[in-house]
């Protein structure tokens, strides 16, 4: 009992030190895709300067997933690495806070480029160490509360950005945010990270399509990749959505209070998730499921007769987006070779974000067949990322991951 005990502590006292890190620089990288545009917009009048400071700081995390996560496999220091790529994210938002406006616009665009950069660590990346901090019993449990910090970023980092930005100037709101991020960088020399042996060499151009191989051949890892990729693409197309909904609706606050109370949904999703995981043992077939409940509460909204109906059945959607995203964080890692996780992790993050933008360009595109059509396309979506994942997981075998390399490595259940 004492030696349960002591595990118990030791692993509460793991993920107090993780979750402070997970909060301070997700509520930074929600928070600062508003601070941009309100910054662009206070100080140059353009929207559009900000929806391109936006893009630079987004666009090179799909370029730079692979490295990112091929460094963060093959390095020695990792508390190093992962703090410096925090610090510099945070540094590049207070810089662009300082440039934009007043520097040349090539020159806020680059820095906040740069900063992109390390984005993939603040998401995948930094999911990833999850595995080393913590035994594999406890990982269920871990990925559900670590989907929590997505799920209170996304709510609370835009509103937060409003709120700083309306009481003391989009500059300082800004800046605040990047400070935030630098602060969970500095934190992160707190996490239990042993340093790796053997290893420190430069990842060869072979590392780096390492994790991409993994998401096309190894069973698992290609069905949880691909049929989440493709829900992301109907999920993206939502904001949309939601701006055409409220129209409809003749009810402003819907533009907006829809993704909240999906986000909200989400949240509780993801608690009782980590009350209680279900489907640990086969991650991936948890996620298809999942796939299949969201876009039945989505396929619904086309007859809703007010606003509120509807924001119930978002509601009822992101309860089951949370714990399909735990599912997700959970089926990467148990299937990810220990040489290749966070690479798989950043890569996988990064194929997500860009089939919602996809999705969002998409919805744009479509907009004139109206809300209800396209939310129906992105319950289909749902169905058909479940059909794929089913299909591209064809019911064989173990992944690549789990069978070479932690051969020892138990379910948790």
């Amino acid at each position: 009992m004492e030696r349960g005990a002591h595990s118990d502590t030791r692993k509460r006292w793991v993920l107090a030190r993780y979750l402070p890190v997970a909060l301070l620089v997700r509520l930074a990288a929600e928070g600062a895709r508003v601070g941009l545009v309100v910054l662009a917009v206070d100080r140059t009048r353009s929207a559009g300067f900000g929806g391109a400071l936006v893009a630079a700081l987004l666009v090179p995390s799909v370029v730079a997933a692979p490295l990112a996560g091929a460094l963060a496999d093959r390095v020695r220091r990792r508390r190093l690495f992962h703090a410096g790529c925090l610090v510099c994210y945070g540094a590049g938002l207070t810089a662009v806070a300082g440039l934009a406006g007043r520097a040349p616009a090539p020159v806020a665009l680059a820095v906040a480029g740069a900063a992109g950069c390390c984005t993939p660590m603040l998401t995948g990346g930094l999911t990833s160490l999850l595995g080393d901090l913590l035994p594999p019993a406890a990982l269920d449990r871990a990925f559900s509360l670590d989907a929590v910090s997505y799920n209170l970023a996304g709510i609370a980092g835009p509103s937060l950005a409003s709120v700083l930005a309306a009481a003391y100037g989009p500059g300082p709101a800004l800046m605040t945010l990047g400070v935030g991020a630098v602060a969970g960088g500095l934190l992160v020399s707190a996490l239990p990270l042993r340093p790796r042996l053997g290893q420190g060499a430069a990842p060869l151009p072979a590392d780096l399509s390492t994790a991409a191989v993994l998401l096309v051949r190894d069973p698992p890892l290609r069905s949880l990749t691909w049929a989440s990729a493709v829900g992301q693409l109907g999920i993206g197309a939502l904001p949309v959505v939601c701006v055409l909904l409220a129209a409809r609706y003749h009810t402003p606050w819907a533009a907006g209070g829809l993704m909240t109370a999906m986000a909200f949904g989400s949240l509780v999703g993801s608690l009782a998730y980590t009350w209680r995981p279900w489907g640990t043992r086969r991650p991936e077939r948890t996620v298809i499921t999942l796939l299949l409940a969201t876009g039945v509460p989505l396929a619904a909204v086309p007859w809703a007769d007010s606003a509120t109906t509807a924001a119930g059945a978002f509601a009822l959607a992101g309860c089951c987006t949370g714990p399909l995203f735990a599912a997700l964080l959970a089926g990467r890692d148990r299937y990810a070779p220990q040489d290749a996780r966070t690479q798989v992790f950043t890569l996988g993050a990064s194929i997500k974000s860009t089939f919602a933008a996809g999705g969002a360009a998409l919805a744009g595109a479509w907009q004139a067949t109206g809300p209800g059509a396209l939310l129906l396309a992105v319950a289909a979506c749902q169905t058909a990322a479940a059909a794929l994942g089913a299909l591209l997981l064809n019911g064989k075998g173990k992944g690549i991951g789990e069978r070479g390399s932690d051969p020892g490595r138990p379910h948790s259940s």
